[in-house]
C-alpha cells in the first residue's frame, strides 16, 4: 500500500485491505465489493473515552449500520488481543480491525495515522459498492463523529449504486 500524507478524499478508490478482526479472522474491504456499502470508521485507541462511546452507539445502532446492504469496519493500531477484550467488556459485536502490523499500514494508506501517536485519526470514509469513497469526516481527537450522518451517507452510497434485487 502507498502512504499518504493526505486523507483520501470523494471519488477516490478505497485501497483495499486484509486486517484481523478481535476474533483473528481475517477481514477484506474488497469482499464486500458488489455487494455492500461499507462505512471504513478509524479510532484513534481502544478504551479511550470518546472512542468507546462512538463504539457504543454503533453497537446500539448495529441494526442500522449492518444490513443486507452495509456493512461498518471500525479500525485502529491496536492489536487483536486488546480488541478482544475491549469487545468483550462493551458488547461490541460488529468487526474491530487490528492495524497493528505492519504498524498502521491501513491507516497511512487512507492517510489518516497519526505519526506522532501511532494511531489513526478519527476519521471515517463511505465506500461504495464499486470501492470508490463517496464521503469523508475528519474529527479532532476529543471531538466524537456525528454518527447519524454516518448513516444518512451509508444509505446515500446503497441507494447511489442500487440495483434491483431478484
Amino acid at each position: 500500500m502507498t502512504p499518504r500524507t493526505e486523507p483520501l478524499g470523494v471519488g477516490d478508490a478505497a485501497p483495499d485491505f486484509t486486517l484481523r478482526d478481535q476474533f483473528g479472522q481475517e477481514v477484506s474491504l474488497a469482499s464486500y465489493r458488489g455487494s455492500k456499502a461499507v462505512a471504513v470508521v478509524f479510532y484513534p485507541f481502544a478504551f479511550s473515552g470518546v472512542c468507546t462511546g462512538e463504539m457504543s452507539v454503533i453497537r446500539q445502532r448495529l441494526d442500522e449500520f449492518l444490513t443486507f446492504d452495509t456493512e461498518i469496519l471500525a479500525i485502529s493500531c491496536d492489536p487483536v488481543y486488546a480488541l478482544r477484550v475491549f469487545a468483550d467488556t462493551d458488547g461490541l459485536n460488529f468487526p474491530l480491525l487490528s492495524d497493528f502490523w505492519p504498524h498502521g499500514e491501513v491507516a497511512r494508506a487512507f492517510g489518516v495515522l497519526d505519526e506522532t501517536n501511532g494511531g489513526p485519526r478519527r476519521s471515517s470514509f463511505i465506500v461504495d459498492r464499486a470501492g470508490t469513497i463517496t464521503w469523508t469526516v475528519h474529527s479532532a481527537p476529543q471531538d466524537a463523529r456525528d454518527l447519524d450522518q454516518h448513516l444518512v451517507e451509508l444509505r446515500r452510497a446503497v441507494d447511489a449504486g442500487a440495483t434491483p434485487r431478484p
